[in-house]
């Protein structure tokens, strides 16, 4: 990380306190990965239900996405932090108080709105704040929050509940999520850079169907299902095996994986394109869901985390700089926000699309049936993520400039 040696003083503080606000949001939000599906069946609910209130999650984050990125072009990408933590640290109060159905998803999508403005406004300001010329390395290594916070979070939560239930679970993901509100406070906000006059005035729908936005939302949401599905249900696929592993330990061993490659993907993409480790990055899902699909034993179980760590520490990040490099500052977020629009519709539609199908066919038919969802998506980025096939085969195996990105 020796680029941040090379910073002002300023800009160093600004991307401590905000890695420092990112790990606690993360943290709060993963300690309740593999225990909040546990209190939903706990309380009496079906495969389906679980699964329904599990996806609520993401209606926040389909409903206020597009809003938050505009809120941020607009008004600065401070604001939205705030609110995004905000929403973290209120939201666990209300899974004190619920014990139906119904409440749990409103009180869910609400905590929906905290990943839909914090995750924007943090990868824009980050965008803003890196050196052109060092963006993926910059990028990489502020990424590093997702993996830390859902390497301490699952273990937190884990500990909590099964120690002193799940009271003091939620009560430690809200006080994450204050001491996270504290961290973005100091954060000096960027001045807001005013469109030209002369600009294209793309609305959020032009925004997503355009051809440097299109592919990549397609891949995020059908990574958004595999991943959707596999969040929700993973706790209770290793429960219904009779594997004796802690749910707890696959999104350490994952968030571990996930850590590693954020280390070294950002600077290579520097130098060898944002295209091969997206691709790389389909790959690697794919062989992690032919895993967990086969899993009878923890190191299989273990051995698909690792991968799905690595696949999603490479393309949640690349994507994000792909992003980045082709959006000017001005609609940032905007852009950010069309573009994740895919993940956010990918992981609402999975919890109760693959409840479903579990509850009828079981969690393994289910997971084997995600494996062919990232073939696809590995297909589609291979085939079409530049102007024709032969030019996105090139762009997908680091042979060819992005044609999209801005000069």
């Amino acid at each position: 990380m020796k680029a941040f040696d090379t910073f002002d003083a300023d800009l160093r503080k600004n991307l401590l306190m905000l890695f420092a606000a990112g790990l606690f949001f993360w943290s709060g939000l993963a300690s309740l990965l593999p225990t909040l599906p546990l209190y939903i069946e706990h309380i009496g609910a079906t495969k389906q239900e679980i699964g329904i209130v599990m996806g609520s999650f993401a209606i926040g984050m389909l409903l206020f996405r597009p809003q938050m990125g505009a809120l941020a072009d607009r008004r600065g990408r401070k604001i939205v932090l705030l609110i995004g933590m905000s929403v973290a640290a209120i939201a666990p109060f209300g899974y004190l108080f619920v014990k139906s159905i119904i409440p749990l998803m409103v009180i869910r999508s609400f905590h929906g709105i905290s990943i839909a403005a914090f995750a924007t406004a943090y990868i824009s300001l980050v965008g803003d704040l890196a050196p052109e010329n060092r963006r993926g390395e910059v990028v990489g290594y502020m990424s590093l929050v997702n993996p830390l916070g859902v390497a301490i979070g699952p273990a937190i939560g884990g500990f909590l509940q099964e120690l002193a239930g799940y009271t003091p679970l939620f009560l430690s993901s809200a006080t994450l999520g204050f001491l996270g509100l504290l961290c973005i406070i100091p954060i000096v906000n960027p001045p807001v850079v005013i469109k030209p006059i002369n600009s294209k005035n793309d609305n959020f729908w032009q925004l997503l169907t355009s051809p440097r936005v299109r592919i990549p939302a397609i891949v995020l949401l059908l990574s958004g299902l595999t991943l959707g599905s596999l969040h929700t249900f993973i706790s209770l696929f290793i429960k219904s095996t009779g594997v004796d592993l802690n749910a707890g330990f696959f999104f350490t061993a994952a968030a571990i994986s996930s850590f590693s490659c954020r280390l070294v993907t950002g600077k290579a993409s520097d130098r060898y394109g944002r295209g091969l480790f997206v691709t790389m990055s389909l790959i690697a899902y794919t062989l992690s869901m032919i895993c967990i699909w086969q899993a009878n034993t923890p190191f299989m179980f273990l051995l698909g985390a690792l991968m799905e760590g690595a696949a999603s520490g490479t393309l949640i990040p690349m994507i994000s700089v792909l992003m980045t490099d082709r959006a000017l500052p001005h609609e940032r977020g905007r852009i950010f926000g069309a573009s994740l629009m895919g993940f956010d519709i990918g992981l609402a539609i999975a919890s109760p699309i693959f409840g479903t199908f579990a509850e009828t066919l079981g969690y393994r038919s289910m997971f084997g049936f995600t494996t062919g969802l990232t073939i696809l998506a590995m297909i589609i980025f291979l085939t079409q993520s530049s102007r024709n096939i032969p030019q996105s085969v090139r762009f997908a195996f680091g042979r060819a400039e992005d044609i999209y990105a801005v000069k």
